[in-house]
């Protein structure tokens, strides 16, 4: 995992895959006490302040792993005790078939102390199970993605969870929805794409729509409407950032 000012949660992230032979933390330069704790936890903790995205740390963190299979983990992520039985029996069935196989678990976020359950969230499938040297992650600033390297690999869908404790207050969720907005846009930026600001409020109100109607928000009650409300400013925000440097660059 790659960690950053996770002291509130590295603790309880490694506490749950207490199974793993070998715990990889790359940190980027935190100021709190993430890597003394992960240390603490026989964690091997290296750093690495040198920044350059989501996608690029993680591929660090993966070359310093040894072990033949990877469980990739954000240190806001628990593996339960029904997963972490699951993954080991799949992977002790793979060892005696051989087959080439990644697996894809399905996530279950929580947002201010509740379980959201539709919205788009769930079922939230994430590839995060390879054996090493088959995948690597894409080198985006945010929103990686983990890209298997052969097209023969099947991906098998695991059935218990893996809890998502994201956004335990709504200041997570403005932090997060402010640092991704400028990543994503800075990164299409730089690929030359360009927004209008008719782009960004037809993309918040489609994406308002999408998961509030059609992926069942109301059914989240209040949360889910908060939920889709912010979904909906968070598209807003990344097309807007990409307007703005889209002026500035014309200037």
């Amino acid at each position: 995992m790659i960690t950053k000012n996770e002291a509130n949660n590295i603790a309880d992230c490694l506490r749950s895959v207490r199974f793993a032979d070998q715990v990889v933390v790359l940190d980027s330069g935190s100021t709190d006490e993430t890597v003394q704790i992960a240390r603490s936890m026989d964690a091997e903790v290296s750093i690495d302040p040198d920044w350059q995205g989501f996608g690029i740390q993680k591929n660090r963190a993966l070359d310093a792993s040894t072990c033949d299979w990877v469980l990739s983990l954000d240190a806001d992520e628990r593996v339960t005790p029904e997963l972490s039985q699951e993954i080991q029996a799949q992977l002790a069935q793979v060892q005696v078939s051989g087959q080439s196989v990644a697996f894809a678990i399905p996530r279950l976020t929580q947002f201010c102390g509740v379980w959201i359950r539709h919205c788009g969230w769930t079922p939230d499938y994430v590839l995060r199970v390879f054996k090493r040297g088959e995948a690597r992650f894409s080198d985006d600033l945010v929103h990686e993605e983990l890209q298997l390297i052969s097209a023969n690999t099947a991906v098998v869908r695991l059935k218990h969870p893996l809890l998502h404790y994201s956004y335990p207050t709504s200041e997570h969720y403005w932090r997060k929805l402010q640092r991704y907005s400028q990543d994503w846009a800075r990164q299409r930026h730089a690929r030359g794409r360009k927004a209008t600001i008719t782009r960004a409020a037809l993309s918040a109100v489609t994406a308002f729509i999408r998961s509030y109607v059609f992926q069942l928000g109301f059914l989240d009650g209040a949360m889910g409407f908060a939920v889709c409300t912010m979904q909906a400013q968070s598209a807003f925000g990344k097309y807007f950032e990409l307007y703005c440097l889209g002026r500035e660059h014309d200037k």
